[in-house]
């Protein structure tokens, strides 16, 4: 394995999810705060409190960011990590008592398993009370359990997609990556061109070339919002919240390289920035910016090729054909 966010010092990560039903919750918790930025690209995000990412806040810090599936309703899950949270007594300290800081982003999943089921605060406080240093489970788990890759052909053409994590460091510095990984478009692998999943097909086992056919002139009309990938990269070395927008704006180019095509109107990506600070270092943002857009690669094919597939939505490892360079 490529390593995990979990190297980074000051980052737990847990899930939470139900397989059954095809959904799930993944937390980050940072038990001594983190400095964080975001930067969203696709127009179709679900966020709550992405506000305090966005742009400078009070707080200054956050405590947890909650990664979930279904959709607008999942970010019920953010209050109970709230509640785990100022149960352990972490959060932004007022006279009334702490308040975490928890930013909150979704995908849609509605379309693969169960429609009628949505993450709950519960789970949400589950995840966040398992959260550890230790290497987090990948594929199919967490906010990755319903998630689904290559669906400008509907979902009946897709692939299974969902949750990874790498890591890469180099003179001291460790940058981690994770993703959640619900693509409109097909997943390469960047080293090599290749393609490991995405649409396929109308015999369903062979890539159909997304990015080709649109090149072609294919149009997919009315566009259809129920794709996001979101990732986050994380160091332990000291950056500014400005050195942190640096950072997520050019881990954006993580996904160019991996997803084909990316940012689309169909998509809601977005990347969010942190720094922990554990390592006490001052931080070297291109290194960190580097470093991290590698570790993103690797977290977008390791979601993919983690992932377990269904009789209906195979993953990477479920299908004979193995690639070939893009078209």
């Amino acid at each position: 394995m490529p390593g995990s966010i979990t190297d980074v010092a000051g980052v737990l990560l847990g899930h939470e999810q139900d397989f059954a039903r095809g959904s799930g919750v993944t937390v980050l918790v940072f038990p001594q705060g983190a400095a964080g930025a975001a930067d969203i690209r696709g127009e179709a995000a679900g966020t709550r409190q992405m506000d305090s990412l966005l742009r400078p806040h009070p707080a200054g810090r956050m405590h947890a960011l909650v990664l979930a599936g279904g959709s607008a309703f999942g970010l019920d899950a953010a209050s109970g990590v709230m509640r785990h949270l100022e149960d352990s007594g972490v959060g932004f300290r007022t006279p009334g008592g702490v308040v975490p800081i928890v930013p909150t982003a979704v995908i849609y999943d509605l379309a693969f398993g169960d429609p009628s089921f949505r993450p709950t605060p519960e789970m949400g406080r589950i995840a966040a009370s398992r959260a550890s240093a230790g290497p987090p489970a990948r594929g199919s788990v967490g906010a990755g359990a319903g998630a689904t890759v290559g669906k400008a052909f509907g979902i009946r053409r897709a692939m299974k997609g969902g949750f990874g994590t790498a890591s890469a460091g180099d003179g001291g510095t460790i940058a981690g990556a994770c993703a959640v990984v619900n693509a409109f478009g097909d997943v390469v692998d960047p080293d090599t061109g290749k393609w490991v999943a995405g649409a396929r097909d109308a015999e369903g086992g062979s890539p159909a070339w997304t990015e080709k056919r649109f090149r072609e002139g294919f149009r997919r009309e009315p566009f259809a919002s129920g794709n996001t990938t979101l990732a986050v990269v994380a160091t332990a070395d000291l950056l500014s919240r400005e050195e942190l927008i640096g950072v997520a704006r050019m881990a954006h180019g993580a996904l160019s390289r991996a997803i084909r095509p990316v940012h689309t109107p169909m998509d809601g990506d977005l990347v969010v920035a942190l720094s922990t600070g554990c390592s006490g270092r001052e931080g070297n943002v291109m290194q960190v910016a580097m470093l991290g857009a590698r570790a993103l690669e690797l977290s977008i094919l390791d979601a993919v090729r983690s992932a377990a597939g269904t009789p209906a939505v195979p993953s990477a490892g479920d299908l004979p054909w193995k690639g070939g360079r893009l078209p």
